[in-house]
């Protein structure tokens, strides 16, 4: 099997991770456990993904001159990602993403910092990188303007795209008929389409309805239920494995990661989503989005042992 060629346009953050038995109410101070400083963005962290999948991995993006953003070059350095496309931004720091972290779940709130520095101009200026990519993955922690140029730059170049509408925010229809592959959540995909799914007949009316306007893959991630999709005019969903849960943060960028991956390397649509059910399975038993990413070997043995 061919290497894989991918590029990553998105945000790289410093997340400061904070454990704690439960969450606040609000206007309440309660004690933590832990702190922890990790590397992350889901630019960032999908670039790792697909690294540690084996795939040849390009990251655009930009950091602040500061420490985090040298910590986080020299991560994904070490993970084998390119980041020469990385712009190191003096007098902007480099961003950030406060986690809470319980055992039941997580919430995060995000400061863009250098991320929404990230212009067009990150784009034009790394269009030959884009051109000959097998495949481009994009989300929306960066301004929407370099999400659309990003896009825009692949469809001319006949590169397939992979948008994860993360966070939730309005996209028009100019930016989702330039997606090839669309990964939401249900949460986002309700928000994007501006209705509600209460049964899964009215999510696959949905779904159908959705590609047909915008003529795209849609992929929803479902969280314990797996990630659902429409195949020759069924709704389908491939079922999450049951596993211990140690953090769910991240779980998001390895099934967008490694979607993507096996979608470059040549696999069908029902193999990728398996594929990237399988490996976010296994990046939540791991604490630490990028920590826990797994390689190919890895979540080939789990496919074994699971079936």
């Amino acid at each position: 099997m061919n290497q894989p060629k991918m590029v990553v346009i998105g945000s790289l953050n410093m997340d400061l991770v904070v454990t704690a038995d439960r969450m606040p109410r609000i206007g309440e101070t309660i004690e933590g456990s832990n702190i922890h400083y990790i590397p992350g963005g889901k630019g960032a962290n999908q670039a790792v993904g697909c690294a540690r999948l084996g795939a040849e991995v390009t990251m655009i993006g930009s950091v602040g001159q500061d420490a985090f953003g040298q910590q986080i070059l020299s991560q994904l350095t070490n993970y084998g990602i390119v980041t020469e496309r990385i712009v190191q931004l003096e007098g902007i720091p480099t961003g950030t993403a406060t986690i809470l972290h319980t055992a039941q779940d997580n919430c995060i709130v995000i400061v863009p910092g250098a991320n929404g520095k990230t212009t067009e101009a990150s784009v034009t200026s790394n269009r030959e990188v884009i051109q000959h990519a097998d495949i481009m993955l994009v989300q929306l922690e960066i301004p929407m303007a370099t999400v659309l140029e990003a896009l825009r730059t692949a469809r001319s170049h006949g590169v397939k795209t992979v948008l994860n509408p993360a966070p939730a925010k309005p996209l028009t229809d100019e930016l989702l008929s330039l997606v090839d592959i669309l990964t939401p959540n249900e949460t986002e995909f309700e928000a994007l389409s501006g209705k509600s799914y209460p049964s899964e007949e009215e999510l696959l009316e949905g779904m159908k309805a959705w590609e047909n306007k915008y003529r795209q893959t849609l992929i929803i991630t479902r969280g314990e239920k797996g990630s659902s999709y429409i195949h020759n005019g069924e709704l389908r969903t491939a079922a999450a494995p049951s596993v211990q849960v140690v953090d769910t943060t991240g779980a998001g960028d390895c099934f967008n990661a490694a979607l993507a991956y096996s979608l470059a390397a040549g696999g069908t649509l029902n193999d990728a989503v398996t594929f990237a059910i399988r490996a976010a399975s296994l990046s939540v038993t791991k604490f630490g989005a990028q920590e826990g990413m797994p390689t190919y070997e890895e979540v080939i043995r789990s496919s074994l042992t699971q079936s």
